[in-house]
This record gives structure tokens, sequence and C-alpha cells, in this order.
């Protein structure tokens, strides 16, 4: 299949056929019924933005032993494995059921929401100061002053919908009416399509929970991995009860047991209470740097990347997403209740919250998840994870991948010998940042070749003024260090749409009809109204392009103090003037700092080639 390219690092702009204001008041016609009450902490610090599709979104935690724990990789220090497979943990995001209003007391005793820094919050907190490389006190600290407390806008363990969404029930056409016959039957229920969703360096399960939530309101059963690999900040690994501590061979894990905590925690009672709860013993598993090469992240790093580390951790994800859709299958075949019986998230254990797995209906799961032609997803080293789970031969359920903001470097090289290139339907969505480091900009480029070249639809974007962290929940709660520190130019909750739409887009043409009917998902033909980018007479933004040393890591802003100041000024007499529009909740101004344009397009394909594709179906 021919698709056209520009040349790396030159791009034009595309169209938009909608303005801001129409996109605004369609994204308020489908917004969910019911939200949740904004506590007095969000109104004055941090807070996620409420998820705008037609579905109110549930949450639930799992965490289960594998079903062959080991060692993944040769890969060693002091003569012990670096990396290990015992459990996978995953949060899933789904559509729910809550139309009742939630300011019943006897709603909100059953409703409860999430918290987004991950349990036991205060030891994560200290992961992420050990992470940045900084003291733990301060970070820890500031934390619990902002986001510590900051929920979800999302229901744990809240029954799964069992409806289509509203506004398709009241639609006076064939596909409403079908849609109706449909709901009056009890026994048919909405089968989802799933998405999952392999987070960046740094991440967790819960840091993208801006995205996956959204997607998941639209109708989207996403399930967010927490990989074991060494990539996040921290993370806690629960150990089953008939597993030994010292029967497991690690050399980054540190080892928590009954015993160790009667050394370290002078509170006996808490000791006695833990193993009264059956508390089993569990590891931490921090960050882990590169050895002689703590830098191999950085565009400039002399010694480039550990590929040995970084090919060893994406093959324990790969392990891990196998073992996440063996879960998916038992929920869907009817087999819930047995994976609520080996679920460590369970009270008592640790990271878990007192509620586990309560109050999920599991009959109500039998059958709901499309099984195959799901999505993967993810940012940074995350979307370097999606590119080579579309290159796996094996993985026949995988249909498509969403690439974001790759990190392509610490991806490995395709095998022709081995068949391992991309050959399914693939997007990449970057940032700006990211595009001016020409060296990723030219491997993203290689991964969206491959998938053409087998066949495939391939497009790849850039959201104009955005940042690495613009696609992260970081965005949303910490925007005014964004813009300061790494010069990110966009709205964060407008980058988050755009995100999300042109994934939306991409999936409604990828997936099966029988995954897309009766769907709700926004559509600004973000995809379909560019044209095969031609070749453009100047460099893209060389304004906005950063000295070598800050490459990859933030823009430039010409002019930058007297552009805020005007920024600033515009700001307040909108606040004057419009202070109704404040209270949306994915941004519907286009950039913070005045750009006409909000997307750029690198690759797509031709009109023809679309139709071509979608005439298969």
């Amino acid at each position: 299949m021919e698709t056209q390219t520009v040349e790396p690092g030159r791009t034009e702009s595309m169209s938009m056929p909608a303005g801001p204001a129409e996109a605004s008041s369609s994204r308020v016609a489908k917004k969910a019924a019911v939200t949740p009450k904004m506590t007095f902490r969000e109104r004055i610090l941090h807070r996620l933005p409420h998820y705008t599709g037609p579905y109110n979104v549930g949450y639930m935690d799992i965490e289960v032993p594998a079903r062959e724990p080991r060692p993944i990789s040769d890969l060693r220090r002091d003569g012990k494995p670096v990396l290990r497979l015992d459990t996978v943990l995953m949060a899933i995001y789904y559509p729910c059921d809550v139309r009742r209003d939630l300011k019943s007391p006897e709603t909100a005793q059953n409703l409860h929401r999430v918290n987004w820094m991950p349990r036991p919050r205060v030891a994560t907190a200290k992961g992420y100061a050990k992470f940045l490389n900084a003291p733990s006190l301060p970070v820890t600290a500031y934390l619990a002053c902002t986001t510590l407390f900051t929920m979800l806008p999302a229901f744990r363990n809240a029954k799964i919908a069992g409806h289509w969404p509203e506004d398709m029930l009241k639609d006076s056409g064939p596909t409403g009416q079908q849609a109706r016959r449909e709901e009056s039957d009890p026994t048919d229920r909405p089968t989802f399509p799933v998405i999952i969703f392999t987070h960046g360096l740094g991440g967790s399960r819960l840091c993208y929970s801006a995205i996956c939530g959204e997607l998941a309101s639209f109708g989207f059963i996403v399930v967010a991995l927490e990989h074991r690999d060494g990539s996040g900040a921290r993370t806690h690994v629960s150990l089953p009860s008939n597993v030994e501590a010292n029967e497991v061979e690690s050399s980054t894990a540190v080892f928590v047991s009954h015993e160790d905590d009667a050394k370290d925690n002078s509170n006996k009672r808490k000791v006695r209470r833990r193993r009264k709860n059956n508390v089993n013993p569990y590891y931490v598993v921090d960050y882990i740097l590169p050895k002689d090469n703590a830098q191999d992240t950085s565009p400039n790093n002399p010694r480039g990347v550990d590929h040995k580390l970084r090919s060893a951790q994406i093959e324990l994800r790969l392990q891990e997403i196998k073992e996440a859709y063996y879960v998916l299958e038992l929920i869907n075949s009817g087999r819930g209740e047995e994976v609520a019986s080996m679920n460590l998230r369970k009270k008592g254990n640790v990271g878990s919250s007192s509620l586990g797995l309560n109050g999920i209906k599991w009959d109500d799961w039998k059958g709901r998840m499309f099984m195959n032609n799901m999505t993967i997803m993810g940012h940074s080293f995350g979307g370097a994870t999606t590119v080579q789970l579309c290159r796996e031969q094996s993985l026949k359920w995988i249909g498509q991948g969403v690439v974001l903001d790759a990190w392509g470097q610490g991806t490995p090289p395709a095998n022709d010998e081995t068949g391992g290139r991309v050959n399914k339907p693939i997007i990449s969505i970057a940032s700006e940042a990211f595009m001016h480091w020409k060296e990723n900009f030219d491997r993203v480029l290689e991964f969206c070749e491959e998938a053409r070249d087998s066949g495939h639809l391939a497009w790849m974007l850039t959201i104009v003024g955005s940042t690495h962290l613009s696609m992260s929940d970081f965005a949303v709660l910490y925007p005014h260090w964004l813009s300061l520190l790494a010069k990110t130019m966009v709205n964060p909750k407008r980058a988050f749409y755009l995100t999300v739409a042109a994934s939306l887009e991409f999936l409604k043409l990828t997936l099966p009809p029988e995954q897309t009917k009766y769907n709700q998902w926004v559509d600004e033909q973000l995809l379909r109204s560019a044209e095969p980018p031609l070749e453009p007479e100047e460099p893209l933004r060389p304004d906005h392009a950063p000295d070598d040393e800050h490459v990859a890591v933030r823009l430039k802003i010409p002019n930058e103090w007297s552009v805020r100041a005007r920024m600033w000024f515009r700001r307040l007499w909108q606040r004057i003037v419009c202070s109704a529009h404040e209270d949306e909740e994915f941004g519907n101004g286009l950039q913070d700092f005045g750009e006409d344009e909000e997307i750029w397009t690198h690759m797509c394909p031709m009109r023809s080639q679309l139709e071509e594709y979608l005439s298969r179906y």
C-alpha cells in the first residue's frame, strides 16, 4: 500500500473541519449524565478532568499470580536475575451504570472513588523522589499538599454498563431502532471493544487515567498494566501465600516480610494485625538504572541506549500482557469468581483498597468483551512496547496499535528474517518536543513505514506545542510546571482531547463493524480530512526548536515573557467576560500561546487506499 510521507523533520498542517466551539457543543451533548461531586480539596488544589463520553466510568484493580513464575531473560546482576514475572497487576477502566443522583446519601455510601496515587501512597511518593534523584522529604511533602489525595472521577467496582448510550437509544433512525430492539432483550447486552494500555518510564497503571478513563467513557474496556520491569518509579509485588520470599531470586527487588516489619516497625500491634489479616509478604521494584549507563534515555548520551536491558524489559512486558489477556479470557468466559479468588489486591495486602473486588457481579461480565481485534496503546517506552507487540506474528488477537510519543531508540530494530515487522494498522501521535528530536523522528517514521509496507493503514501526527508529558496525567495536574520548565505551549486539556479524538477516529476506521456499532464517539474528521503531505518549502517551526542540550526535553518560546504577559491578560479577560467557558473539562481553545495550527500530519493514506481498506468490511 503506497502512502505518502514527508521528509523527516518536515511537515505541513492538516485542515480541521470543526472549529473549537463546534467541537465543544458536541461534547457537552454527549457528556455523562452523572459526574462525581468535586471535593473541597479538588476545588482549591489539583484535580483530574471529568470524562466527557456518554458512559460513566468504573474501575477495579486485579493482581493475580502468573501461571509460570520465572525470571525473564538471562540478564543478571550479582549472580541473580534482574527481571522476574511473579504476578500481573492491572487496572480496568470500563463503562458503568451509575444512574442515580450522587447527592443521595444511599448512593454516596455505595460509590467509592479511586485515589490517583497508587497505594501505599507515601511509599509511592518516595519512589518518585528516588526516580527523580531528589530528597524524599520535600517531594513527599509537595505531593501530599497537591496530589497525594487526588481522586479519579471513576467509581470503584461499579456495575458494568448494560445499556447502549442514551443518545443512541433516542435516535429516530434505523440504527436507533435496532439499538432499542436489542435493549429490550434482557439477554442481549452490549459487548465492548478492549484496549490494553502500557505505560512509559516512571509510569504506573494510574498515570494515564485521564486518557484511559476518557476512552472508557466512550464505551471501551481499557486495561492499564502496571509493569514490574523496573521501568516504573515504584511498584509493590504481592507474593501468593504458598510462596516463600527467600525462594524468589532477584538482584533488584527489595523483599518485605513480617519479620522485617517487626524489626523496622516499633508498632507491634500493627504487625500483629497484619498477621491476623493474612497479609502476604511482598517485594518492591524501583526504577532500574542501566548498568554504567544511567543516562541511556538522553538524546545526547554518547553511549546510546542499553538495548540489552530495554529489550529484556519489553520481553517481560510481553509476558505480562499475555497473562493479562488470559485473565480477561477467564472473566469473559464467566469464570470471574476464579479471578476474584486469586486476586491479591484485597483487604490487608500491600497496595490494596479495603474493598478489593467486593461488589463485582461477575455474571454481568460474561461475554461482555470482544476478545479479538484488541487495541494495544502505549506512551513513550509503552509506545515502543506497542510497536514491538504489533510486530508479533503469534498474537492474533491484536488488531491495531496506537503509539503515543514513542521512544524510538528504546525499540528493538525490525527483524526481516523472522518477520518481525509491524503488520497491523498503526497511528503515531507525537509531541512537538519529540518531533524536533530528529533521530527519534526517523525511527518512528520507520515503524509507520513498516505498517504501510505490510499493506496496512498508517498515520503519523504531531500535536503542536506539546511536550513529552502532555499525554500523561501530569499535564493536567501540574500544567504550570510543564509550561515553565518544559515550555509546553498547548492547553493540556486540549492536547488530551486531540489525542483521544484522533485515537477514536483511527479505531472507528480499523475496528470491525460489530465493535463500532451504536458508538457515540467524537469524530472531527481529523484523519479523513488530511491530505497526503507534500514537501513544504521551509522546515517546520525552527523557532520552536530548542538547543541541543534540551532536545526532546522542552521547546523554545520566542519572546517568551512578553508572550506570557499577553497570555495572562487574555486569560484574565476571558475569566471576567466568558467565565462560563472555564468549566469545560477538555479545553476547547486553540494553543495557549496563540498558535493557529493544532495538528501536523507527517504520513497518512491516500483517499483511494483508505476507501479500499474500508471496503474489506
